[in-house]
């Protein structure tokens, strides 16, 4: 979509050579500007826009310590059920 954007610019720039009333030049170069403008402002969102962090995806302290806390219990569980299990069955 932002490529539609160059090419306005270029036809507005094309039409701003060929004008022959000044105001009608001075028209054609500033929607040349703003073409551009938009074209940049499109490329650059497509190239580093979407690779920023989503913010709402982001947790906070409260649930990033409960999710640790429970990672620890877990991690607890699995050793005392390895512990259990290493140790087998009494033998005579």
């Amino acid at each position: 979509m932002h490529w539609l954007y160059l090419l306005l610019a270029v036809g507005a720039l094309l039409l701003a050579m060929n004008a022959s009333h000044v105001w009608l030049v001075m028209l054609a170069l500033l929607a040349t500007l703003g073409f551009l403008a938009l074209w940049a402002r499109g490329w650059y969102l497509e190239r580093i826009g979407e690779s920023q962090r989503d913010e709402s995806a982001m947790i906070d302290p409260v649930e990033l310590r409960r999710l640790r806390e429970l990672a620890e219990v877990r991690k607890r569980a699995a050793a005392a059920a390895a512990g259990a299990h290493d140790a087998g069955p009494p033998q005579a």
